[in-house]
């Protein structure tokens, strides 16, 4: 497995060279009289961020120290709070250099909450003061607002506040235009490019926690797409479970995707997490006009309710709550709990993806404890090739948990499970889960330009 600075140096995104990383941090030059070599009188402390101020969420931010003391040991903290209050907070040891200063892009940090070498660590690595609370953002309007401060000296007391500022990240990038969406009976939000249309469609889709969450179609939206983030159960007056789904009203909401003025034919394409992974299958397997699907630690059988089209039906799969383990935290572990929709009356619920004329590419998480994703992708897989289609991509992300987000978001241990009713672990290894959320948003990227238009290629995983 790549490094970290290796996925990131790949993406570009952290491409600074020494000459640049002195203009960035504005370093002080040595003057060397005789024998002696002068240092200016050193400065109060100042925290630099570039950009400065603010940026969109899937974007990193470099961040840096001047006026430290030569080789001073510092401790950096970063917290945010969350729409409802909720705190979370992440801290790393450093030491500045012989100059007093720090680039995270080239100090390693000493511990706390990572070690190493992680530009970006301070907000992955961010967990909840409170145990069960998942980072969700609700409304892109407004941003989340992360406080970071540089306090002198290490654990277990660090001593004063020497520097303090605030970096907003916000969701709804700059142009990008977000229409709510009331038609018939499709309840979603469409998120369209600034730039003159039309653009390639997708539809996006979470999972059992129902409602509408918009994140991830807002800042796809940034990347050129015209992306509409759909509910399917438990909003507003859509059914309050998803005890029967019925595709007609995901066929209306696609088909409501391709008529709008700003979106380009001939198919559109599908994105979806866990549930809505599984129906991006669903929707590919029965409905036309779908030309690509990214589906994020999906199920390929059926689960929880179930499923019609025009006479058509797919029962959810078996359950056995029996196998359900506890960890030493008390919390359940289901991935064993499903039963094999390979075996028995559960074939019934195997999503019939031979069906379908489009292309998919999986992307799995292999520590995923909500369930077992790489089999499930595997099976998709045979299945597929077995009927003449086109084999899937597979991308496997090793210590990767269920909730593969944006980029940054920090890693959910563990969270009330909305099917279960009871707290559940997702799996994952919070610096690996965080590499893999990287590399996930660049491929599934690439992924849709290609097969709906615009740029072609496709990038080798890092990870």
């Amino acid at each position: 497995m790549a490094s970290s600075p290796a996925v990131l140096r790949a993406s570009r995104l952290y491409q600074w060279s020494l000459k640049s990383s002195a203009q960035f941090l504005g370093s002080p030059q040595l003057r060397q009289v005789g024998q002696i070599i002068r240092v200016p009188a050193r400065m109060a402390a100042t925290l630099i961020l570039e950009p400065a101020g603010r940026c969109c969420w899937d974007e990193p931010v470099r961040i840096a120290v001047r006026g430290l003391a030569p080789e001073q040991p510092v401790t950096l903290r970063a917290s945010l709070r969350d729409e409802k209050g909720a705190l979370f907070q992440a801290h790393a040891r450093y030491r500045a250099d012989t100059l007093g200063e720090l680039d995270l892009e080239r100090a390693p940090a000493l511990g706390g909450s990572f070690a190493g070498l992680e530009p970006m660590g301070l907000l992955w690595a961010l967990e909840p003061e409170k145990p069960l609370v998942r980072l969700v953002k609700r409304d892109v309007r407004t941003p989340l607002a992360v406080e970071l401060e540089v306090l002198d000296g290490h654990d277990p007391d660090p001593g004063r506040l020497l520097c303090q500022t605030r970096h907003e990240r916000y969701f709804l990038p700059p142009g990008v235009r977000r229409e709510p969406v009331r038609v018939g009976r499709v309840r979603g939000t469409l998120f369209l490019p600034p730039e003159p249309g039309p653009f390639p469609g997708i539809v996006d889709m979470f999972g059992t926690g129902g409602g509408l969450l918009e994140y991830r179609a807002s800042l796809l939206a940034g990347k050129g797409f015209a992306v509409m983030a759909l509910a399917y159960y438990n909003y507003e007056d859509l059914p309050k479970t998803m005890e029967t789904l019925h595709l007609e009203y995901f066929e209306e909401a696609m088909n409501y995707l391709l008529s709008h003025p700003e979106v380009k034919g001939p198919g559109v394409g599908l994105l979806g997490i866990s549930k809505g992974g599984e129906l991006c299958l669903s929707m590919a397997s029965f409905l036309k006009g779908i030309t690509a699907a990214v589906v994020i630690n999906g199920s390929v059988a059926n689960v929880g309710g179930t499923l019609h089209y025009k006479g058509e039906t797919l029962p959810p799969v078996g359950v056995n709550r029996n196998r359900i383990k506890v960890t030493k935290d008390g919390y359940a572990d289901i991935v064993d709990v499903l039963n094999s929709p390979l075996e028995g009356p559960d074939q019934k619920s195997f999503i019939p993806v031979e069906r379908a004329e489009s292309t998919f590419l999986f992307l799995v998480g292999q520590d995923d404890h909500n369930w077992k994703s790489e089999f499930y992708a595997n099976e998709a897989c045979k299945r597929l090739q077995a009927h003449g289609r086109r084999k899937p991509q597979i991308i496997c992300y090793p210590e990767t948990g269920h909730y593969i987000e944006p980029p940054y978001f920090p890693l959910c241990r563990a969270s009330l499970h909305a099917l279960v009713g009871s707290p559940i672990i997702w799996g994952g290894e919070p610096r690996a889960h965080a590499m893999a959320q990287v590399d996930a948003w660049k491929q599934l990227q690439t992924f849709f330009h290609k097969h709906l238009g615009g740029h072609e290629g496709t990038i080798p995983s890092k990870v």
